[in-house]
């Protein structure tokens, strides 16, 4: 495979608003009929847009988180199943940034550059809560080491070229081991049936004695044992999923009533589009809207500032900001999903024309981790100082 080089931030979001234009031709029917986007992600890798965050000094772009976001927020305004596969790769570029050697930097960096994909076998299902992890890293006799396991809601696992699986090793600690996608012992399991989300093909990893060199394997769990953005940086890509979410309602739910509603009778107008009830009601969502992009870039920016200086104060201001925005842009999404019929009326209700998508999405993506927990930590931050933690979700 061969990839585009992307130069800068300018460069990135140009990119990505080309291919969120080109992606959303064909989103609803991707979404009816699960068509599985490997084609989109073809164009995705062979764009350049996967290695935005790669070091500068690796040849990638290193673009700021604030950029990374809105590449996001574009393109899940367009498809937001096809927007969600790639934010497990990123999560996982940043791990080989912040933990791996120089030699696997300068392996995995090259792979992502070339245009190769990180999927993710992270998600354990049946256990007593999300950090209880018990897929196993046993070690090998000759260095290497042996892992099995199941993983769930494996995004981006099915068109990976490499998988991150998430395991513990002897001592316990968490580490990542990177897989290549067609290993001996490793399958991949297309049974997503999510009633949101249709195409990320969130499947099962069946890991069965897969066979990993030592030096395909990272130490994970030195990444929270000092100040970190893991969690920031993981977050604020939901939070831009889902405020592209909310755009992408938005904009269909807009042109709708243009150009398919009736105006109701008692209105005196002409067209639904002067109907001053809607207009009002247009205006309260896009205000919704434009709070969430606004967090969204409020979020990003304190990344990016705690990148430049991180430290225990600045890594906490991050995670505080990316939990507003995260907390704001959930709601946000399965508000301005929901409105879309209340504005557009009983046609917009046609199975054939496929608006529930965008609420079947944000309902389905808004459950990823709950907003809840986020205001609680933001509660406390401004009651008592108190920092949130560093679990690698906030």
């Amino acid at each position: 495979m061969t990839a585009e080089v992307i130069a800068d931030d300018a460069e990135a979001l140009a990119v990505a608003a080309a291919l969120a234009d080109e992606f959303r031709v064909g989103a609803s029917a991707r979404d009816a009929e699960r068509r599985l986007p490997h084609e989109e992600l073809e164009r995705l890798s062979a764009s350049g847009l996967l290695a935005v965050t790669v070091p500068a000094g690796h040849g990638g772009a290193d673009v700021r988180a604030e950029t990374l976001a809105e590449i996001f927020r574009l393109l899940a305004s367009a498809d937001a199943s096809l927007a969600q596969i790639p934010q497990n790769h990123f999560v996982y570029v940043n791990v080989i940034r912040r933990q791996g050697s120089a030699a696997q930097r300068e392996f995995f960096f090259g792979e992502v550059l070339a245009g190769r994909r990180f999927g993710n076998a992270q998600s354990e299902a049946g256990t007593r809560h999300v950090q209880d992890i018990r897929t196993r890293l046993e070690p090998g006799p000759d260095g290497s080491y042996r892992l099995t396991g199941v993983k769930h809601y494996s995004t981006g696992a099915l068109f990976a070229d490499w998988i991150p699986v998430l395991a513990r090793a002897e001592d316990d600690d968490l580490h990542v081991a990177y897989v290549p996608r067609d290993a001996d012992g490793l399958t991949v399991v297309d049974d997503w049936d999510g009633m949101g989300q249709r195409t990320t093909a969130s499947g099962t990893v069946r890991l069965d004695g897969v066979v990993v060199p030592a030096d395909r394997v990272v130490p994970h769990h030195l990444t929270f044992r000092k100040p970190q953005l893991h969690g920031a940086v993981a977050q604020l890509l939901h939070a831009a999923i889902d405020a592209g979410i909310a755009a992408g309602a938005l904009a269909e739910a807009a042109e709708f009533v243009r150009t398919k509603s009736r105006p109701w009778f008692e209105s005196g107008v002409d067209t639904a589009a002067e109907d001053p009830l809607l207009i009002q009601r247009f205006g309260e969502l896009a205000l919704q809207v434009r709070a969430s992009e606004a967090l969204l870039g409020v979020a990003g920016r304190a990344v990016d500032a705690a990148r430049e200086e991180l430290t225990d104060a600045s890594a906490a201001e991050a995670s505080i900001a990316v939990a507003a925005a995260k907390a704001h842009t959930s709601g946000t999404a399965v508000l301005v999903a929901d409105a879309l019929f209340e504005v557009s009326g009983t046609r917009a209700a046609l199975d054939s024309l496929n608006l529930h998508r965008h609420w079947r999405d944000a309902r389905t993506h808004t459950l990823h981790d709950p907003a809840r927990w986020k205001v609680q930590h933001i509660g406390r931050h401004v009651l008592s100082g108190i920092r949130p933690p560093r679990h690698g979700l906030l």
